[in-house]
């Protein structure tokens, strides 16, 4: 009998070693697994939720509620501008929408530079910075402007008479505006509007100073446009060709050589009349 006690007394404590056992492998797996779980939870980005437009909206088409939806985007790569809120981005209330100024696909954030104030229109005045002016240049085929989308730049030249010393006039050109930004192409400042081979005017972005330059020039002459390269960050260097230059005509110079000044008298001997110098007085 003792015997018999004796070995479920062993076989019961076998069976609690093998209890304990299972259960600490157990906790062990449990905190493995929730180790794990902490790791991947730190390895994710954290998202925050913006609005974005459920549709392709074109230039000029007005931005409602209706247009827009709430999408997940990484808070690291968050785009300057974006709205977090239907109040930020309606602040007038959904009867007031916002205009598109620049088109947006599928899902894409809604910016504020994408879009106008509520209640504004896409007018070339939206796509002006802060101080500056916009100035209008009718383009010709002698231009030779083509291709061209606003966001281009371009140097503007002028061709006109100019006085010389010796009170004569000659033809020039001279650069004098480099790297002027297009606002506006044949009155369009959509960005995404096919370039067009018959340009017949463009609108620039400039100073009111540079306002003042293009405006004499253009009165005073005829301005030539340069398109420049959309990665070029060079600055042209003032430039001005004549007709002598362009022909590579030199130019005479013409030395004047100071004669001394003579003095003379007359006086009559016999017959004759006979110049004797002397000593000039003022």
């Amino acid at each position: 009998m003792r015997a018999v006690f004796g070995l479920v007394l062993i076989l019961g404590l076998g069976l609690a070693g093998f209890a304990v056992y299972m259960v600490q492998g157990y906790f062990e797996t449990q905190n493995a697994q929730l180790e794990q779980q902490r790791r991947i939870a730190a390895q994710q980005v954290r998202t925050v939720d913006v609005y974005a437009v459920n549709r392709t909206i074109n230039y000029g088409e007005p931005l409602t509620p209706a247009d827009v939806s709430v999408i997940k985007y990484a808070e690291p790569f968050l785009p300057e501008g974006v709205f977090l809120t239907e109040a930020e981005l309606f602040p007038n209330g959904p009867d007031v929408p916002r205009v598109v100024l620049r088109q947006m696909d599928l899902n894409e954030p809604v910016l504020m530079s994408k879009v106008t104030g509520p209640g504004e229109d896409a007018g070339i005045t939206t796509r002006l910075s802060i101080g500056m002016r916009a100035f209008t240049i009718g383009v010709d085929l002698a231009s030779g402007m083509s291709g061209v989308r606003p966001g281009n730049r371009v140097d503007v030249y002028w061709t006109g008479s100019s006085g010389t010393q010796e009170g004569a006039t000659q033809e020039i050109t001279q650069l004098i505006q480099s790297g002027v930004r297009l606002i506006a192409v044949d009155q369009s400042g959509d960005p995404g509007t096919p370039a067009s081979a018959s340009v017949r005017s463009v609108t620039v972005e400039v100073t009111p100073q540079q306002v003042a330059i293009l405006a004499q020039a253009q009165a005073t002459g005829s301005l030539k446009l340069s398109l420049v390269g959309n990665m070029d960050e060079t600055v042209a260097q003032a430039t001005e060709v004549n007709q002598r230059i362009l022909l590579g005509i030199q130019e005479r110079q013409v030395v004047e050589v100071e004669q001394e000044a003579v003095c003379t008298i007359r006086t009559r001997r016999g017959a004759d009349v006979v110049e004797i110098p002397i000593p000039c007085t003022n």
